[in-house]
Order: C-alpha cells, then sequence, then structure tokens
C-alpha cells in the first residue's frame, strides 16, 4: 500500500517560505495524481493545490487563493511530491497533507475524492 509522509512544516513570519514534501512508500509515484490540502483550527479541509502523474504529464492546478505564490513540483525518481510556499500570510496557517490518487485522469482538489492514501499531516503556523 502506498504511504505519505509529509515534512518541512514550521512556524515561519508573514512574508516568508516554506516548501513541504510529500515522500511515498511502498509503490512508485509515477502513476499517481498527488493533491495538496490544508486544514485550519475550526475549518473545513481544502484543496490548494495539485499535480497530476508524469503520464499525465504533470499538469497542476491550484486554489485561487494560493495561486501565484505556491508551486507544486514532483520528483518521481525520488519518490517526492513538494509544494513550494512563498509569500506567506497567516491565512495559509494550518494542517497540510498530501494524498494520491491513480483512478482519476488528472488530479483534483477536492478533498472528499476518494483518494487512496493520505499522509499525517504537516503543521504549518504563519505568526509575527
Amino acid at each position: 500500500q502506498l504511504q505519505l509522509v509529509e515534512s518541512g512544516g514550521g512556524l515561519v513570519q508573514p512574508g516568508e517560505s516554506l516548501r513541504l514534501s510529500c515522500a511515498a512508500s511502498g509503490f512508485s509515484l509515477d502513476y499517481y495524481h498527488i493533491g495538496w490540502f490544508r486544514q485550519a483550527p475550526g475549518k473545513e479541509r481544502e484543496g490548494i493545490a495539485c499535480i497530476s502523474s508524469s503520464t499525465s504529464r504533470g499538469s497542476t492546478r491550484y486554489a485561487d487563493s494560493v495561486k501565484g505564490r505556491f508551486t507544486v513540483s514532483r520528483d518521481d525518481s525520488k519518490r517526492a511530491v513538494y509544494l513550494q510556499m512563498n509569500f506567506l500570510t497567516p491565512d495559509d496557517a494550518g494542517v497540510y497533507f498530501c494524498a494520491a490518487d491513480s483512478i482519476s485522469s488528472f488530479c483534483n482538489l477536492y478533498p472528499e475524492h476518494r483518494f487512496e492514501s493520505w499522509g499525517q499531516g504537516a503543521q504549518v503556523t504563519v505568526s509575527s
């Protein structure tokens, strides 16, 4: 079974950057679309970025709230997907999750989608 582990979270000040990693084990990532989701306290989980499998050209999608600031990328040779987050604001704070899907044609940002695997989450705190 594909297992995902997020890392790279932490505490940063507004305007700073962080890079999250989603490391996979158990299976090759080549055929999996990977989504990034976040959940702030008291709020529903929201999709913020995703990248389709390399066999689906690795196309990307972003939520409007992060477009232009966040970049998702993948390195299948390392079984990893990354989320580069720039110009962070307090609204970006929350627990960030990655999730894998090999059934759909392309990646999606719907947290209610039946993903095959979720990571345990990484905390991101943005505060001065």
